[in-house]
């Protein structure tokens, strides 16, 4: 099942598992939205609980936290990340505080799904990474599957959960395809998982970037080096304890995503390994990360984003110690 139908069949679950899920944003009705993630839902549930909604994104999370002051749990799509700035102010200043506000007794089943990253060839505000921002704010959850499975069950766990809730689709995986297993437990939604095993260096990502880091590794092995992938699934909060037993075991660990390396969730992972494993390390944690700079032309975003070729240096860089 393609990644962006297996997100489909999640909501489509859980609006009939529950009368109180909404789903609303940008063009979602009868378009299905830009990547058809939400295709026929409205024509199945209906406009009251499938919503169109006006292009002000501020509105549409502003709405979504009203409404769980009624007992609704809102699924809201942000058509493109970089269109999440306009509703900074309501997602961090407002939705993230509300619970506290209540000391604990309202909850804010709101789950903002956000197609993110890069490899689709557009332009700046289509292709941005912005997930440190929100993993940073108290109060959000941040999540980011890299498979169809993954990004089935996490879209079920994070509507049923009833805190905000940022759920980041990396948005080059959508028409790619793998196994849903509906009948299945599901990995608990924080969790991380060691996507496939190595000895001699232990790779991080999460979203999009997992996929990359496969491939790397497919590479890393026609040259003798094995490479440990973890897939983080969660920023906030992380589930450490898979890399740090990764790390334990290979002495080595490099970090990669698409985002800017500045201040970023890359560089979180870098510190609290160096401060929780120090004695575990054979070489400096290192991060292969986006330039500092916006997003660029599409032309040139291959020299932007991360690599095979820019990892496999990095590891390089760690094995030499």
């Amino acid at each position: 099942m393609p990644f962006g139908r297996a997100i489909n069949l999640g909501l489509r679950h859980a609006l009939e598992d529950d009368p109180k899920v909404l789903v609303m944003g940008e063009d979602i009705g009868p378009l299905g939205g830009v990547f058809r993630v939400t295709e026929h839902l409205q024509r199945d549930f209906g406009s009251d609980r499938v919503r169109d909604t006006p292009l002000a994104e501020s509105g549409i999370i502003g709405t979504a936290i009203g409404l769980a002051y009624r007992g609704y749990r809102s699924v809201c799509e942000i058509q493109f990340d970089g269109f999440i700035f306009p509703a900074f102010d309501q997602i961090t200043t407002q939705l993230s505080r509300v619970t506290r506000r209540h000391e604990g007794r309202q909850p804010v089943p709101v789950v903002i799904r956000v197609p993110y990253g890069g490899h689709i060839g557009s332009i700046e505000h289509h292709e941005e990474s912005p997930e440190a921002y929100f993993a940073h704010t108290p109060g959000l959850r941040v999540v980011a599957p890299s498979t169809p499975n993954d990004a089935y069950w996490m879209i079920r766990q994070a509507v049923a959960q009833n805190d905000p809730l940022l759920f980041f689709e990396p948005k080059s995986r959508y028409w790619h395809k793998g196994e849903v297993h509906l009948d299945e437990p599901a990995a608990p939604l924080h969790a991380s998982r060691v996507a496939r095993t190595g000895t001699d260096v232990t790779v991080v990502g999460w979203g999009g970037m997992t996929t990359v880091l496969l491939q790397t590794a497919a590479l890393a092995e026609t040259e003798g080096t094995s490479l440990e992938i973890v897939d983080l699934r969660s920023i906030s909060p992380i589930d450490y304890g898979p890399v740090l037993e990764s790390v334990r075991k290979t002495g080595r660990l490099v970090v990669a995503q698409e985002a800017p390396g500045n201040v970023s969730v890359a560089s979180e992972v870098a510190a609290t390994i160096a401060e929780r494993a120090f004695y575990s390390l054979e070489a400096p944690v290192l991060r292969v990360t986006g330039y500092n700079t916006p997003f660029p032309p599409s032309k040139v975003e291959s020299h932007y984003l991360p690599d095979p070729d820019r990892i496999l240096e990095a590891v390089d860089r760690a094995l030499e110690y």
